[in-house]
C-alpha cells in the first residue's frame, strides 16, 4: 500500500480543500493505487493466487473446484495454508462435576494449568471386567539363580496377571469386528536349587526422544486394539472422545481417554525404528516431491514437511528452514519438485512446480494495471503452450523443445529483467521469481518425461490439513513425533500395495516383546 493507516487518518475533507491542483492529482494516483491493490487482494482466490482451496466462502466451493490432473493445475494448495479460525475447539470431554479451579495465568495471560487430571484429584480405577476367551499362563523357563531349565509343574505358582482386550477380523458366520478377551497369568516357579524364578511381561526399549512412552507387553490394549485405535485417529481423524464412544457403542470396550492416547503413543514409538529406512529410500529415490504447510506445536508455530516418491512418505515436523532438507536429504543425487521457497534453491536438480505459476500470472490478469495484465497473458500463454508441447512429446516422437521454444523464452526472460523494478509489487515479485528459478522451472522443457507439478506433495498434505483443523496440531514434541512416524508408516504401506494395520500390529507385538522392529513391507509388484 502507498498510504500508511497513520496517513488515512489525516485525509479528510478540510486537508483536500487545502491541496492544489497538483497536490490533489498526487494524492489520487496513491489512492487509485492503492485501491486496485485492495480489490486484487479481495479478488484473490485459490486460482489466481496461493490461497488454499479451503480459503474459499462456503458459498464459493463446489462447481467451481478444478479437477485433479495428474500434471495439470493442482486442485489443492497447502503452502500457505493456516489453520482454521471458525472451528470451535472441541467440547467432547464431559463436563466436571466438581467446581472448577482457579486458572492460573501466565503474564501473557495464557493459562498455565496442564491439561488432563491435575495432581492429587481422584483416580477412577478400570471397572469393566469382561469374560475371557482365552487363558495364557506365562511360566519362566530358565531359573535366574543357576541357569537350569524349569519344567511346568507342581511347584509353579500365579503370583499376578492381568486381562488384554483385543479385536481379530470376523468370520463368515460373525462378521465384523469381534473382541477377543485374554487373562494372562503369570507364575512363579522354584528351582531344585531353591530360587525362586518369576516370569515377566516382555519389555522393549524406546528411544529417549519420546519421553514417558513406554512398550509393555502389560496392557489392557493389545496390538489389533492399538492399530484400530491408530486407525479411527489418524486414518479416519476421530478424537479422542469420539474413538472412546465408539469403541463403547460399537464393541462394547470402555476404555479411558488416558489410555487411547497412550495406545497411540506407544504404537508411534513400536515404528519409530521404521524411520531410518524410511530416510534411505527417500534419499534413494530417483524423483522426489517436497513441501510443507504450518503446523501447530503447543503454543508454536511448526511446519508439517512431506517427503513423497514412488514408494515412500515420510513426514516431519521442523522449522521452516534448510536445517531439516539437510538432514533428511543429506546424499539425495535426484530431482527435486517443490514450490518456490527458497530452502529449496541449493539443490542442483530441482524443479518447480508450475501450477503456482499459472495461478500467479492468472493473478496478475485479473489485476487492473494494463501492463500488470500483459505480463501476465504472455506468461500464462507460453507456460500453456509448453505444457502442450511437454504432454505430447511424452506420448510422441522425441522432439527438440528447446530449439522451438528458445525465442519465446528469450522474449519472456527479457521482459522479466525489464520488469525487476516495477512499482506493482505482484508484477515485480513474478518476474524475480522467473529469474531466480529459471533453470528449475524450465528443466521440463529439456526432460519432458519429468513432472510439471507438485501434486504429489499436495496430495500428501491434503489429509493431515483437514485434521490440523479438527486437532488444532499436536501438544508436544512426543506427540508430532508420534504422529509423523504413524503417517508415515501408514502412507509408505499404502503406495507399497499393502494395508497399514497388519503391519502396525505386529509392530506394536513385537516392539512390546523386545523384539526387533521388521522392515517395511516390500513393494507389491503387479502380474508377478
Amino acid at each position: 500500500m502507498r498510504l500508511s493507516d497513520y496517513s488515512l487518518r489525516q485525509i479528510d475533507e478540510a486537508y483536500l480543500q487545502s491541496l492544489d491542483r497538483e497536490g490533489l492529482r498526487y494524492l489520487s494516483s496513491q489512492l487509485l493505487a492503492d485501491l486496485h491493490e485492495a480489490r486484487e487482494r479481495l479478488d484473490q482466490g485459490p486460482t489466481n493466487s496461493s490461497r488454499p482451496p479451503s480459503s474459499r466462502a462456503p458459498w464459493e466451493r463446489g462447481d467451481r473446484a478444478v479437477p485433479a490432473h495428474d500434471d495439470g493445475v493442482p486442485v489443492t494448495e497447502t503452502e500457505d495454508a493456516a489453520p482454521s479460525t471458525d472451528v470451535a475447539p472441541s467440547t467432547d470431554v464431559a463436563p466436571s462435576t466438581e467446581a472448577p479451579a482457579a486458572a492460573v495465568n501466565a503474564p501473557d495471560g495464557t493459562p498455565t494449568r496442564k491439561p488432563g487430571k491435575q495432581p492429587g484429584a481422584p483416580g477412577f480405577g478400570r471397572t469393566q471386567i469382561l469374560p475371557a476367551h482365552h487363558t495364557q499362563l506365562h511360566y519362566p523357563a530358565i531359573c535366574a539363580g543357576c541357569g537350569q531349565s524349569l519344567i511346568d509343574g507342581g511347584n509353579a505358582v500365579a503370583y499376578t496377571g492381568f486381562q488384554a482386550l483385543d479385536v481379530r477380523e470376523g468370520e463368515p458366520d460373525a462378521l465384523g469386528l469381534q473382541v477377543d478377551v485374554t487373562d494372562h497369568r503369570y507364575y512363579e516357579v522354584t528351582c531344585a536349587c531353591g530360587h525362586h524364578t518369576r516370569a515377566t511381561p516382555g519389555q522393549g526399549a524406546v528411544d529417549a526422544a519420546l519421553t514417558h512412552v513406554t512398550l509393555n507387553e502389560w496392557r489392557l490394549v493389545g496390538p489389533g486394539l492399538g492399530a484400530l485405535i491408530v486407525a479411527l485417529s489418524l486414518r479416519f481423524r476421530m478424537s479422542r472422545p469420539r474413538i472412546q464412544e465408539f469403541l463403547h457403542d460399537g464393541l462394547g470396550i470402555d476404555l479411558s481417554i488416558g489410555t487411547i492416547h497412550q495406545a497411540i503413543h506407544e504404537a508411534g514409538a513400536a515404528v519409530l525404528p521404521a524411520e531410518a529406512e524410511l530416510i534411505a529410500a527417500v534419499q534413494a529415490s530417483g524423483q522426489l516431491h517436497v513441501d510443507e504447510t504450518m503446523w501447530i506445536e503447543g503454543r508454536h508455530t511448526a511446519w508439517l514437511w512431506v517427503f513423497t516418491a514412488a514408494t515412500v512418505t515420510l513426514y516431519a515436523i521442523a522449522g521452516r528452514g534448510r536445517a531439516i532438507l539437510d538432514t533428511v536429504l543429506a546424499g539425495f543425487n535426484g530431482w527435486l519438485m517443490s514450490d518456490g521457497w527458497c530452502a529449496y534453491r541449493h539443490f542442483e536438480q530441482r524443479l518447480r512446480c508450475w501450477a503456482h505459476l499459472v495461478r500467479k500470472a492468472q493473478g496478475l490478469i485479473d489485476s487492473y494495471g494494463r501492463e500488470t495484465r500483459a505480463f501476465g497473458h504472455q506468461v500464462l500463454d507460453l507456460l500453456k503452450a509448453l505444457m502442450a508441447a511437454v504432454y505430447a512429446a511424452r506420448e510422441g516422437p522425441p522432439t527438440d523443445l528447446p530449439t522451438r521454444y528458445a525465442k519465446d523464452l528469450a522474449r519472456l526472460q527479457a521482459t522479466c529483467e525489464g520488469l525487476k523494478e516495477h512499482t506493482h509489487a505482484k508484477t515485480r515479485a513474478l518476474a524475480v521469481e522467473l529469474l531466480n528459478d529459471w533453470d528449475a522451472i524450465f528443466q521440463v522443457v529439456q526432460h519432458p518425461a519429468l513432472p510439471l507439478t507438485n501434486n504429489e506433495a499436495e496430495r500428501a498434505l491434503r489429509h493431515w490439513v483437514i485434521l490440523r483443523k479438527i486437532s488444532y496440531g499436536t501438544r508436544t514434541s512426543t506427540g508430532s513425533r508420534t504422529f509423523t512416524m504413524l503417517a508415515s508408516v501408514i502412507a509408505t504401506c499404502r503406495q507399497r500395495g499393502h494395508s497399514p494395520w497388519p503391519y502396525l500390529r505386529a509392530a506394536i507385538a513385537d516392539r512390546r516383546a523386545g523384539r526387533p522392529l521388521a522392515p517395511l513391507p516390500a513393494l507389491v509388484m503387479q502380474g508377478v
